[in-house]
């Protein structure tokens, strides 16, 4: 349970990190403006489904959020995203870099944890 908390407060941060960052930059930037907005709404509700559902499934996606989100970002550090060039720069980019990696570690973890403490699967006689 505390890798699936540990999980959505990752998420959630990164969620909050990609609100602010439209309201103070990408509000008026066409395709990353509303894909950050996208990425808000994703990761909240990610973050809900990481407490609520004890599925496989939200651990997943939080692997995968983490992953898509920081590879949007290096991309746009790197060679460009939609006509965004973003850098290295300020509390925002290391804060929701280093949750990103977090979500992609936790997730893995999560899944890998819970695995293990599943029950077997019973067996059929034949």
């Amino acid at each position: 349970m505390w890798v699936r908390r540990l999980a959505a407060v990752a998420v959630l941060v990164s969620a909050v990190i990609h609100l602010e960052q439209w309201i103070v930059v990408f509000r008026h930037t066409p395709v990353v403006g509303p894909a950050m907005l996208v990425n808000f709404g994703g990761g909240v509700v990610i973050a809900v489904l990481l407490l609520v559902w004890r599925s496989w499934e939200p651990l997943l996606l939080a692997a995968v959020f983490g992953a898509a989100t920081l590879g949007a970002f290096i991309t746009a550090a790197t060679g460009g995203l939609f006509g965004v060039h973003e850098h290295w720069t300020g509390w925002e980019i290391f804060t929701a870099a280093a949750v990103e990696i977090a979500a992609i570690f936790l997730g893995l973890a999560g899944l890998l944890i819970e695995r293990r403490q599943s029950p077997a699967a019973p067996r059929e006689r034949s």
